[in-house]
């Protein structure tokens, strides 16, 4: 069973040999959907860097090894939305990097996938900033819709172009949790975000694409709203901010969870701490397949540590 057929057993509950330690993808993109700009600047630049993405937010560069944060938004007063120009996924400027992606593709390797970072609520706010955005829901909620309305056409051009590409897999984020509980809570999920990741899971669903949705934090509450939506594959799942056995319980059969591995642990190299959890972990998550056994965090690890968890997730994870 080669790496592809183990992770489609994975994702399937079916009957894996392994617990995986990442999945096998080849990501593609367009240009700009790590917020980079057109002259070379982005989360790599020097710390003190100061660029503006495709959107038209600025961000500031202001942690080695850390990607930056948005200091200025295009979109601050949202009453100004029909005046705003939104990115167009048909524009070769932007869209030329998908085919440039599939040119050292090996579909024997790797599941080909499609970036959509920044799904909907990180993108409205990095349009609009997030403490007016927390604010509009309430002030101005039919401005919100129509905003979220226009984020979700743009994501649906870009979606036709994956599977016009071939992607068999989409990487879809928002972090919607905080530490121990949502940044924004139930109602207003199920009022303003269903319908619209709705359009574009609907879209993905139809066509057989597998749905790799990202979102960090606490995110207990929203696991029927995942299901619902048809999620195949969660991340991070953080073991400091949910019961990650409650959480198991309740996707059991239906979500493929990978993560779990806590950064803090990883980030100390305590060498029996990394192996001691990764052991739980696959005990906790791995049981009946559905597992991927990663770090819940990209943060700057010792090779040493990652060395370790590999091992451990070697050692313990067969079936």
């Amino acid at each position: 069973m080669d790496a592809i057929q183990n992770f489609m057993e994975v994702v399937r509950f079916g009957k894996p040999e392994y617990v995986p330690s990442g999945i096998p993808a080849h990501g593609i993109k367009y240009h700009g959907a790590d917020h980079e700009d057109f002259d070379g600047h982005g989360h790599h630049s020097p710390v003190g860097t100061e660029w503006t993405d495709i959107w038209g937010t600025v961000w500031h560069k202001d942690l080695d090894g850390v990607m930056g944060f948005p200091k200025r938004f295009p979109l601050e007063d949202l009453e100004a939305l029909d005046a705003f120009t939104f990115v167009d996924p048909d524009d070769e400027k932007y869209s030329y990097l998908i085919a440039d992606g599939l040119k050292d593709y090996d579909p024997n390797r790797a599941l080909l996938s499609g970036s959509h970072r920044d799904t909907l609520w990180e993108r409205a706010y990095m349009l609009v900033g997030m403490e007016n955005m927390m604010a509009y829901f309430y002030t101005e909620p039919a401005l919100v819709k129509r905003l979220f309305h226009k984020i979700i056409d743009f994501h649906l051009k870009l979606a036709q172009h994956y599977v016009n590409a071939g992607v068999q897999m989409v990487g879809l984020s928002d972090d919607h949790g905080m530490q121990h509980a949502l940044i924004l809570g139930e109602k207003i999920f199920e009022e303003f975000f269903m319908p619209e990741y709705a359009r574009l899971f609907a879209f993905y669903k139809a066509r057989g694409v597998l749905v790799n949705f990202h979102s960090c934090g606490h995110i207990e509450p929203l696991l029927n709203s995942f299901m619902e939506l048809g999620v195949d594959i969660l991340n991070p799942v953080q073991g400091a901010a949910n019961d990650v056995e409650r959480v198991r319980r309740i996707t059991d059969g239906k979500i493929t969870l990978c993560g779990g591995i806590n950064s803090e642990v990883l980030m100390e190299n305590d060498h029996d701490a990394i192996r001691a959890l990764v052991k739980l972990r696959i005990k906790q998550l791995g049981q009946n397949g559905g597992y991927i056994c990663t770090p819940d965090q990209g943060m700057p690890y010792q090779p040493e540590a990652l060395e370790v968890m590999r091992d451990a997730i070697a050692a313990y994870g067969r079936y």
